[in-house]
């Protein structure tokens, strides 16, 4: 199975999502999840991980399926000299036993050099992609061929829509 997740942030917690799918082209998940997290650590710059990534444990708690591959809003690397973002965290906390591609909506200064950037739909603006367990150049052809005629994929603005309705 294939999760994207997605975490959003209200007044009381964190809501995180995830949708499971079977292949890339799916227009549909197989199953969502949904959980509460209250409370969040406060946002520190420079170690986003610490706020979001025990919101994405907790609702990975209720994944039943093996999980070949995780998408995450955001970088899996900072950097060309992978300094890590939240998805070699989540890489780092699962074992290294599950693939996660990181798709970022903004770049940054110096992204060109390490991210995937990937256009899609009649966009020129990219995505860029980063993964850790597989390359970059092969998490950014999943991601290209995701379904959805725009340039975010149906499942990730799904998964997005769904955290914001559950934010507490």
């Amino acid at each position: 199975m294939i999760a994207c997740l997605d975490v959003s942030y209200g007044q009381r917690g964190a809501a995180a999502a995830c949708l499971l799918f079977r292949a890339w082209t799916d227009a549909h998940e197989q199953r969502a999840h949904v959980a509460h997290v209250a409370p969040v650590a406060p946002y520190q710059p420079g170690a986003f991980y610490l706020r979001e990534l025990p919101c994405l444990m907790a609702v990975l708690q209720q994944v039943e399926a093996p999980l070949a591959t995780i998408v995450v809003d955001g970088f899996v690397w900072l950097s060309a000299e992978r300094r890590p973002g939240l998805g070699a965290h989540l890489f780092e906390a699962l074992g290294g036993e599950v693939v996660v591609v990181g798709v970022a909506k903004t770049g940054f200064h110096g992204a060109e050099g390490f991210a995937e950037p990937v256009l899609r739909g009649v966009s020129r603006k990219p995505l860029y992609v980063t993964a850790s367990g597989t390359d970059a150049a092969t998490a950014a052809g999943w991601i290209r061929a995701m379904h959805g005629a725009h340039r975010i994929p149906t499942l990730l603005q799904r998964v997005d829509r769904l955290c914001r309705q559950e934010s507490p």
